[in-house]
């Protein structure tokens, strides 16, 4: 599987000439999908000899990577499962897909995996965040450069879980916007991992690969996911397409995506139907993952959007403050915000009466809110006591 396209002007190139399309759309795996089915049950790509086919890895034939041993072989095969506890009253059923499981903790780790299990030599990325961490993590196990570039005013806090991988790490003083397209125009010796590089994007498929095989031979009615680059919802509607060639899908699930109303392109030029994103000046946002004023694939995504009938919400501060409170106290499951706008926005589409209570909605949480903790935590709900009085106070605290 050599062969990138287009998929707005159709026009193809060989792997390795350009990773965006003449016409400046992004370019995209060509996967022949005529002959794939489902993998059987608990099998596994023959070269995959330490975890099994319950990783993205069973969809070896599909992917331009063939399976590998060791730490890129542990990215994807992580849990779906039902959350009534936070579904609306009148639906819908809510199933929610926790990346956080993935090996440095978010969905980052499916791209990655793909590309380095693909390209030789030194890799790199920009990124302050879930990407860096993957993509130095998986140089690192793979004894490989990398050259991580973040913005000039990334935490040190943060620069400290990169660093700890031992990558060429670079605070860039100027336009951090700029750097996506830097490292596409120029040759920096290194293969940049990018947010919606086409390796990346064939492993980010993978996610909709394990929902819709959970519910085959069914669909979900929906998949609603945070969108920032748009290389996610890249991933997600090539895969629909993907398995729709293969009749493996008995319709297609309907694509939502979910932003911060405070750094909101995607759904800005979704509410004025138009079919182009143009750069935003955005505010300062709690789902800092998500802040990208600039999506480099923002028309891929409308494009998936608008083939599947779904839409683009904007998500309030608030909303989406109070949905990664509800996730973790009501659900178990702690998010970054940046995750929380997706069942946020499944929150507000349910009241909107896009969704019914017979509705399937497969919510993908795309991190772990366990690396990034509050910069100011509330401990007020802790009790001193008294060992002593530890039997009295956990009755009571109980009863």
């Amino acid at each position: 599987m050599d062969r990138l396209a287009c998929y707005d002007c159709g026009e193809t190139y060989a792997f390795g000439d350009a990773v965006r399309c003449r016409c400046g759309e992004p370019l995209w795996f060509e996967a022949d999908t005529a002959a794939f089915d489902w993998p059987d049950a608990g099998g596994a790509p023959e070269n995959d000899a330490t975890l099994g086919g319950d990783t993205l890895w069973r969809y070896e034939p599909v992917l331009p990577a063939a399976a590998p041993t060791g730490f890129a072989a542990a990215a994807g095969g992580t849990p779906l499962f039902r959350a009534p506890s936070i579904e609306p009253p009148d639906g819908p059923r809510i199933h929610l897909k926790v990346e956080g499981t993935n090996p440095t903790g978010s969905f980052k780790d499916r791209g990655t995996a793909v590309g380095i299990c693909r390209v030789d030599g030194p890799v790199g990325t920009v990124s302050h965040g879930n990407m860096a961490l993957s993509v130095a993590a998986h140089a690192a196990a793979a004894d490989r450069e990398a050259v991580i570039l973040v913005a000039e005013d990334t935490p040190d806090s943060r620069l400290a879980m990169i660093a700890q991988h031992d990558p060429h790490l670079f605070r860039v003083r100027g336009d951090y916007g700029r750097l996506y397209h830097d490292t596409v125009e120029r040759d920096l010796g290194a293969a940049f991992l990018n947010s919606d590089a086409p390796l990346r994007v064939a492993g980010q498929k993978t996610v909709a690969y394990e929902i819709c095989e959970a519910f085959a031979p069914d669909a979900p009615d929906a998949i609603v996911l945070p969108v920032s680059s748009g290389g996610q919802a890249s991933g997600v509607w090539k895969a629909l397409r993907e398995l729709d060639a293969a009749g493996l899908v008995s319709s297609v699930p309907r694509i939502y995506l979910a932003q911060a109303a405070r750094c909101d392109p995607i759904a800005r030029a979704y509410r004025c139907g138009e079919s182009r994103v143009e750069p935003v000046e955005g505010e300062p946002t709690a789902a800092v993952s998500i802040n990208n004023a600039d999506p480099p694939s923002g028309n891929r995504a409308l494009a998936a959007v608008a083939e599947t009938g779904g839409s683009v919400v904007s998500v309030p501060e608030e909303a989406m403050i109070d949905e990664t409170d509800r996730l973790a106290a009501d659900a178990g499951v702690s998010v970054e915000p940046s995750c929380a706008v997706a069942t946020a926005a499944v929150r507000e589409l349910a009241a909107a009466g896009e969704f019914d209570a017979a509705d399937e909605v497969a919510a993908i949480l795309t991190g772990s809110g366990y690396k990034y903790g509050p910069s100011d935590p509330d401990t007020s709900s802790v009790r001193e006591v008294d060992r002593a009085d530890i039997p009295a106070a956990v009755r009571d605290a109980v009863s």
